[in-house]
């Protein structure tokens, strides 16, 4: 079963003001302090939320809490925001009533936040689908645009909406979103131009030089330095906690999901660069034949720039802030503008182009998330404008802001009352007159048609003349005089002989918060809000694509000479139009208060919370609230949560639940004053009732949960006892089974061993009888072999007798069969020796014959013939020798097989040159680009420091890495790296000596192709940047240190602070590349390398000798340098073992 919370439990202070007992203002502001303390931040006064900012993130509107606040009654959980958005949605969903929220307080107060938790609610309590979760993806999108363009950084709120916004979110019958409609209400234009001290300009300025690419910025000739323009302020242009870089991609990203195509976001941003660039469009005098002073541009290159991103004809513009064209019916004239006039038609200028760009904006989101459907749609509009203003200066902002929030305090009280009439008409309780102040006098004396001071400022902007700001108040005077609210120093009210807070050139306005002192400075000019017809004209002809939209007056067809209406006037209609629109709808109040001025967390200022609940007339609502009855709650929860204060109702009630409430407050004797029953709701006038039906409930509840604690310790006991009773049973159970599976096993065991011996007595016996037999049978068997054996020896003997005959019989024919043998073979052997002999012979005359025949050709050819074949055989020998006597493949192997003889020695030389220079042609085979570049710049080492530097030697054998610090791996060098633009050849570090003091401070080395770095090595930051070009040679000594000077070309801009010189444990690495490197550049002369124990380096102005000498052991093992006075640096070497 659910468990139900209920506003009442666990209640911190009161959660409703209607509830507060002694209602007073000090009581109200503690309860508010005592609930944010304790990260309370909502209060209820009825329906209405109090919303107190805590300037940090609280864990309280997460998912869950969403799911929490679902679909449950508004007085059910603790007040929070989400009970109001949720009561608002349903109640259009279900009832098909339209809704709006109105969210009011003064600038940092939260309305912003407020306006996008309501938004965030209702986007995830309804449907879901691709085109729902699109609508509310470009609803919520809508938020960030909106923001960077009307919201701006002031003393009160690091996001301050500088203008009045209300959306209309448009739904279908099932509750899911179809889109919505923003109106934006009177933007603060003024502060384009001009921002008061620690405030900045709006927010989209510094995103976009921020956040876009150099690309960006720079087609849109833009400097991401805030300080070159004019109309940013440079005080407060860095905001903690505002990252302007990481919002402007959010911006980009929101107009693109809301539906911005790229070249309008271009559009977009060439107005907010052509706004900077006409800020910073100054001018001087010039004067004129007839005495007059005219306006010049100083410096036309904003100029020209800002004409170029609009696509102006840069004459044209020039002309029009020098000259004004006035029409009069058929007639023409030009006059010239003086210097303040041309800054006030640049500023106009300024202004208008801002505000134009904001409402095409708004126009152009309506366009994309307003709803296609064109059907009847539920509506819930969420408002979110500036509070009531009071400042130490009251300009034309402040009345006309102070004049809307008089008008919706006007709403607030009526739709309260309404809405509390409606109840009590719809419970069927008698409705009685509440008493409370009614502010139409003042909505009345600021907009009456005929004598209000709208009206009059409209008139005296109409009148011809000399027009001024003291003629107004002048007028005021004359009307206003008299009237209750207003006052002046020539008033009936102002009692100016004491009241010296009034100063001549003021009013002050007696409204419903307070009153407000307004200097009339700048009233007028304000309202007519005028740009001169030349600047629209001008804008007109412009080929960017917005600018006809943003100046259609400026079209010379369409010349209207009728004045413009005025500000105020539009102001006036607007609001007229919105109270209007929130009359047709259910009303739903977000009141937000800002708890102290220093934007901090856990710090709440009596003083000035107290001034917000004053002119939120927070304390007039509670009354309002309360003039009836105080509390009203359905019948069914009543008698749920007080149930147990009545035994006929403890603990079900079987009837209907209004009887139910009816037995139960009979009971307990509730006077029949304090409440009343209507239909479907009990209400109970005083709250000091309430309170006592809950401390009789927390003392029932404290008993029934004695009672309850009893009667759980008494079934724990008795469970318990059961449980050991079971328990005791078991363990009787298992011993006896236990002492009798022992007995068994010890009667089991001794029958056993009786078993064992009986089995063991009668093997035995049986092995007894068996090993009886085998004796018999081994005895017959030991008789039978004797007898066998001696019958087999007597066999033998007389076999062995008969062969031995007979082999007498085969060795005699044997012997007479050999002799025959061999004399029959000395037979054939003296024959075969008679037939030898006479071969021999035979063949031996045979040759005689032949070279007796021969001779002659013998001796002509056979010399030459045998010296061709030995010299064959030995050059055969000699190849077939040199393969097994070759040496090893390495180019560096110079043993070689020994000459044979002196006629090779030729071939021998020339085959040991072929095969060394086949073996070095195989082994840079194997070489990589990269290894071969390595060989070159060894080889190059080679030619500048072999027996010149002492330190080359032991540099042969270490590798040349090259980037010793892994830069592009390290993300301690991230900034270094993408500082440098090309690539590292050799990144190391270096000892940067002090010509001070000589000592070394640790720097990071760069080597690209085109010139080298020195950087500080914990920072990253780059000290020096040296081209190649601007560095002539490169000076060291003859010894084992590792110093070197790099020499600058005298007169070059590296050159300034003169000479670098350095110490490395990679010396001859680093000279070899610079060395290499400062070659193949195309434009610069090869480096020269000194190698001398004694040179000169040029430090700034002066030129410094560092010699080098030889140390002894107590120098220790490194080079160190001392300055011996201000012309020499000595660096002594340890001497080397």
């Amino acid at each position: 079963m659910e468990v139900k919370t209920s506003l009442l439990d666990n209640m911190i202070g009161v959660g409703d003001m209607v509830l507060l007992e002694p209602l007073n203002e000090d009581s109200f502001i503690e309860n508010l302090r005592k609930r944010f303390d304790h990260n309370e931040i909502y209060t209820y006064i009825g329906s209405v939320v109090i919303s107190m900012n805590p300037y940090r993130s609280l864990p309280i509107f997460t998912p869950e809490k969403v799911e929490e606040y679902r679909n449950r009654n508004f007085y059910e959980l603790s007040p929070h925001i989400y009970a109001l958005a949720d009561e608002a949605y349903r109640s259009l969903r279900d009832q098909d009533k339209d809704q709006c929220i109105l969210i009011t307080g003064e600038s940092g107060a939260g309305k912003t936040e407020a306006s996008k938790l309501v938004m965030s609610y209702v986007a995830a309590v309804c449907g879901k689908g691709q085109e729902v979760n699109k609508v509310k993806e470009q609803l919520l999108q809508s938020n960030p645009v909106l923001e960077a363009f009307g919201n701006a950084k002031t003393v009160r709120n690091d996001n301050s909406s500088r203008f009045g916004k209300y959306m209309d979110i448009e739904f279908d019958f099932k509750g899911d979103p179809l889109g919505g409609v923003i109106s934006n209400y009177l933007l603060e234009k003024s502060r384009v131009c001009k921002q008061p001290r620690g405030e900045r300009n709006f927010h989209i300025f510094y995103q976009l030089l921020s956040g876009a690419s150099g690309d960006t910025l720079t087609k849109l000739k833009l400097d991401r330095d805030f300080s070159k323009y004019n109309y940013l302020s440079l005080d407060s242009a860095t905001v903690n906690g505002l990252d302007d870089a990481a919002s402007f991609r959010t911006v980009r990203n929101a107009m693109q999901i809301v539906g911005f195509m790229e070249d309008e976001v271009q559009l977009v941003l060439e107005l907010v660069a052509a706004v900077l660039k006409l800020g910073n469009i100054e001018f001087k005098p010039e004067s004129r034949v007839n005495g007059f002073d005219e306006s010049r541009v100083k410096d036309k290159n904003d100029l020209k720039e800002m004409c170029e991103l609009l696509g102006i004809e840069q004459s044209v513009l020039e002309r029009a802030f020098s000259y004004r064209t006035v029409e009069a019916k058929m007639e023409k004239v030009s006059t010239t503008l003086n210097v303040a006039q041309a800054y006030y038609a640049r500023d106009a200028l300024a202004k208008n182009l801002y505000s134009r760009l904001f409402s095409w904006l708004v126009t152009r989101i309506n366009e994309s998330i307003k709803a296609q459907a064109k059907t009847r749609h539920k509506v819930m509009g969420v408002l979110d404008i500036y509070g009531f203003e009071i400042f130490e200066d009251n300009s034309f902002e402040q009345f006309i802001i102070n004049y809307c929030n008089e008008k919706l305090q006007q709403i607030f009280i009526e739709l309260t009352l309404r809405e509390e009439q409606e109840e009590y008409v719809r419970e069927g309780i008698e409705w009685t007159n509440i008493e409370y102040f009614n502010n139409a006098v003042i909505c009345d004396l600021i907009e009456n048609n005929q004598n209000g001071i709208l009206a009059m400022l409209d008139e005296e902007c109409l009148r011809p003349g000399t027009v001024t700001d003291d003629t107004f108040l002048d007028k005021l005077n004359t009307i206003c005089a008299e009237h209750q609210h207003f006052e002046s120093r020539l008033s009936k009210n102002s009692k100016f002989l004491t009241d010296h807070s009034l100063p001549h050139s003021c009013f002050r306005i007696q409204h419903y918060a307070g009153k407000v002192l307004y200097r009339v400075e700048g009233f007028v000019d304000k309202n007519n809000d005028l740009l001169y017809r030349d600047l629209s004209q001008a804008m007109y002809k412009a080929t960017h694509s917005l600018m006809r939209q943003l100046f259609p007056e400026g079209n010379p067809a369409k010349v209207n000479l009728k004045r413009p209406p005025t500000a105020g006037f539009q102001f006036k209609v607007s609001v007229g139009g919105l109270m209007r629109n929130l009359q047709s709808k259910n009303p739903n109040y977000i009141r937000c208060i800002k708890p102290n001025d220093k934007k901090a967390a856990h710090i709440f200022t009596d003083s000035l919370v107290c001034h917000q609940v004053r002119y939120l007339g927070l304390m007039e609502n509670v009354r309002v609230r309360r003039a009836g009855y105080a509390f009203r709650q359905p019948y069914e929860p009543c008698l749920e949560r007080y149930k147990m204060l009545c035994k006929q109702t403890w603990p079900h009630w079987r009837g209907p639940a209004r009887d139910g409430v009816e037995v139960l407050l009979t009971d307990c004797s509730v006077p029949a004053e304090e409440f009343a029953y209507g239909r479907s709701k009990i209400f109970i006038r005083n709250p000091r009732t309430l309170f006592t039906l809950e401390e009789r409930r927390r003392a029932c509840l404290e008993d029934l949960a004695t009672l309850i604690q009893k009667i759980y310790r008494g079934w724990k006991c008795r469970t318990h006892f059961l449980l050991l009773k079971k328990s005791q049973v078991v363990v009787a159970a298992w011993y006896r089974r236990y002492a009798q599976q022992k007995k068994y096993e010890k009667i089991k065991s001794a029958t056993l061993v009786m078993q064992s011996f009986t089995r063991g007595w009668k093997a035995r016996k049986i092995l007894r009888q068996l090993k009886y037999e085998k004796r018999c049978k081994e005895a017959v068997t030991t008789i039978a072999a004797y007898w066998h054996g001696t019958q087999a020896r007597m066999e033998l003997r007389r076999l062995k007798t008969e062969a031995r005959n007979k082999h007498a019989v085969s060795v005699i024919w044997a012997y007479w069969q050999g002799t025959k043998a061999r004399r029959e073979l000395r037979c054939l052997k003296e024959e075969a020796r008679r037939k030898h002999a006479v071969a021999v012979i035979w063949a031996y005359w045979r040759g005689l014959q032949v070279r007796r025949e021969y001779r002659k050709f013998f001796r002509a050819n056979a010399g030459k013939k045998i010296y061709c074949f030995i010299i064959q055989r030995i050059m055969q020998k000699y190849f077939l020798g040199l393969k097994t006597t070759v040496p090893s493949m390495s180019p560096i192997d110079n043993t070689w097989s020994a000459q044979p003889y002196s006629f090779l020695e030729g071939a021998h030389t020339e085959l040991r040159r072929i095969f060394h220079l086949w073996r070095c042609k195989k082994h840079r085979g194997q070489f990589t680009e990269e290894k071969k570049a390595v060989y070159e710049e060894k080889l190059e080492a080679s030619e500048i420091f072999k027996d010149k530097k002492a330190l080359y030697p032991s540099s042969v054998s270490q590798p040349f890495k090259g980037d010793y610090l892994e830069i592009h791996k390290n993300p301690k060098y991230q900034k270094l790296n993408s500082a440098v633009e090309e690539k590292v050849l050799l990144a190391d570090v270096v000892n940067k000596i002090n010509r001070a003091n000589g000592k070394g401070s640790p720097r990071l080395f760069l080597l690209t192709k085109s010139n080298f770095v020195l950087a500080d090595q914990k920072t990253g930051q780059v000290k020096a940047s040296v081209p190649l070009p601007d560095l002539t040679s490169v000076s060291v000594s003859t010894q084992s240190d590792g110093f070197f000077a790099l020499k600058l070309k005298e007169g070059s801009p590296s050159a300034a602070k003169g000479d670098f010189l350095l110490s490395s444990e990679h010396l001859i690495e680093i000279i070899t590349k610079l060395h290499r490197t400062g070659t193949t550049t195309a434009d610069k002369d090869q480096i020269n390398i000194d190698i001398s124990d004694e040179f000169l380096v040029q430090f700034k102005q002066d030129k410094v000798c560092v010699k080098f000498i030889q140390g002894g052991p107590k120098n220790g093992t490194s080079a160190s340098c001392k300055r011996k006075n201000n012309r020499l640096l000595e660096v002594s070497v340890p001497s080397s073992p």
